[in-house]
């Protein structure tokens, strides 16, 4: 499958294990890279531009590294509840506010995906709406102390303990929840 990206060394500009194991999924041969990237946004950003702006300044910080046979693809996460943008926990009492104010209600957790070569590019946004259980304090404090939620938006891993005993539902992609839809990847990379 994907024959079309033979001419191609792929990149997985990302230093994000979870999305390096579902690239892996796809079965097609890629490298890992990272750079040191602010993720900063302008204030007037809302919504799903945000994490496609993300995605794309994770891309233009390769492009030193580029040529003719790079296929780089980035991507960002976000968690949106009530227009507020919870990125990743500075610290553990950051992660508890967080995880507290997730709880008995639905977010959206939006990923950003730029796709890239030095002739073209492709960026798009998959959204999965995902509703949380009332957690206790002693489960969140239990994920915390068990768990690493500093590196995930919205201080969660979906595919941890706390993903098991809190999600309720989920509309949409749960890969995208994890970090990066991809089937929709699939899709994209299938057209490239």
């Amino acid at each position: 499958m994907l024959n079309n990206l033979q001419k191609y060394r792929i990149v997985l500009g990302s230093a994000s294990p979870r999305r390096k194991e579902l690239l892996s999924g796809l079965g097609i041969p890629f490298e890992v890279q990272t750079i040191d990237v602010e993720e900063t946004f302008p204030p007037h950003l809302r919504g799903i531009r945000i994490p496609m702006y993300l995605a794309e300044k994770k891309a233009d910080g390769f492009s030193a590294q580029m040529d003719d046979s790079t296929l780089l693809i980035t991507a960002d996460t976000i968690v949106l509840l009530e227009e507020q943008v919870l990125g990743k926990p500075a610290n553990r009492e950051d992660a508890r506010k967080m995880l507290k104010s997730l709880s008995g209600k639905n977010h959206l957790v939006i990923t950003g995906v730029c796709i890239s070569s030095l002739m073209r590019r492709k960026t798009f946004q998959s959204v999965s709406e995902v509703r949380f259980a009332m957690l206790k304090d002693e489960e969140i404090d239990f994920y915390l102390d068990h768990y690493e939620p500093y590196d995930k938006a919205g201080s969660y891993g979906i595919q941890e303990w706390i993903g098991y005993v809190g999600v309720e539902q989920i509309n949409g992609s749960f890969y995208n929840v994890m970090g990066l839809p991809i089937q929709r990847l699939y899709s994209e990379l299938k057209k490239w």
